[in-house]
């Protein structure tokens, strides 16, 4: 189950419209968000994934979005919880650090980047470089070493020139993530970068994006061959065409087993086996 606990941004990055559609941030209070997790374990949730517009500035009677982790570790009975997106800025050392040691909290992290071009970022008014942005995932992978992490890129923004790009390119690829989402510019009306002079052509957005697309596959696929035999926990959500059961580990790899109906929203050991498309077969034990 998803569970918003903040909404709106006070953000002014020039490409977008939610501080205009959303409003200011504003955050959920903690009594609430407890009693939320706690409905939702009364139903049987066995994953509850915290949402937000920017969760990593929850901000609520001095209560802050570490404060929201500090509580939920200690009085939450509920078996995972994951954190959809945090802003690079945001993502404190003391977070990673208490996710490290969770009993709750999954070892995956969703940051978006947007851009791997210091002059790009500045253009979109972002709040960190790409020196900021490369040293908070050297230090995820130094605390949790198999957590799975993801970032969002945004190509063809303007004036984003053949160079920018390359250097997005060979940012990310030596860049010690798992898998990208990847998203192509487009003009949003009352928006700074809207009325920027140089424009993309949509041929050039569509051919940038399909190699970052193509770097992420390769990228997510040396990180699932990373985990081959080893025995994770994975939550089991549905069963396959091929009445396989379907899950995520708790470093989100879709995982497939053999097993029955019954065993679906129940966690189990899982040694991870081979390699099939964009999953890992496995068998419990």
């Amino acid at each position: 189950s998803y569970l918003k606990i903040q909404d709106g941004c006070n953000y002014p990055c020039t490409y977008c419209t939610i501080p205009m559609a959303r409003g200011k941030s504003r955050s959920d209070n903690l009594q609430n968000i407890i009693k939320n997790i706690r409905i939702l374990e009364k139903n049987k949730v066995s994953e509850v994934v915290l949402t937000g517009v920017n969760i990593g500035d929850y901000q609520n009677n001095n209560n802050k979005f570490i404060d929201i982790v500090k509580n939920l570790e200690k009085s939450s009975s509920i078996s995972r919880v994951r954190i959809s997106s945090i802003e690079p800025n945001l993502l404190s050392n003391q977070i990673i650090k208490l996710i490290k040691n969770s009993d709750i909290f999954l070892p995956h992290f969703h940051i978006p980047l947007q851009s791997g071009s210091d002059k790009v970022l500045g253009l979109m008014k972002r709040k960190y470089n790409t020196k900021i942005y490369n040293n908070k995932i050297k230090t995820i992978r130094r605390e949790i070493s198999d957590a799975c992490i993801g970032a969002d890129v945004i190509v063809g923004f303007p004036e984003e020139s053949n160079e920018d790009f390359l250097k997005t390119f060979n940012f990310i690829e030596n860049l010690d993530i798992d898998y990208l989402h990847v998203f192509s510019y487009s003009d949003r009306d009352n928006t700074e970068a809207s009325v920027f002079n140089y424009k993309i052509p949509n041929s050039e957005k569509i051919n940038r994006s399909r190699l970052l697309q193509s770097l992420s596959n390769k990228k997510r696929l040396k990180f699932y061959k990373k985990n081959l035999f080893q025995t994770r926990k994975v939550l089991f959500e549905s069963i396959d065409e091929e009445q396989r059961l379907v899950g995520f580990s708790d470093n989100y790899i879709r995982v497939a087993v053999e097993g029955s109906s019954s065993m679906i929203n129940k966690i189990f050991n899982v040694k991870f086996l081979k390699l099939e498309g964009n999953r890992i077969l496995g068998e419990i034990i």
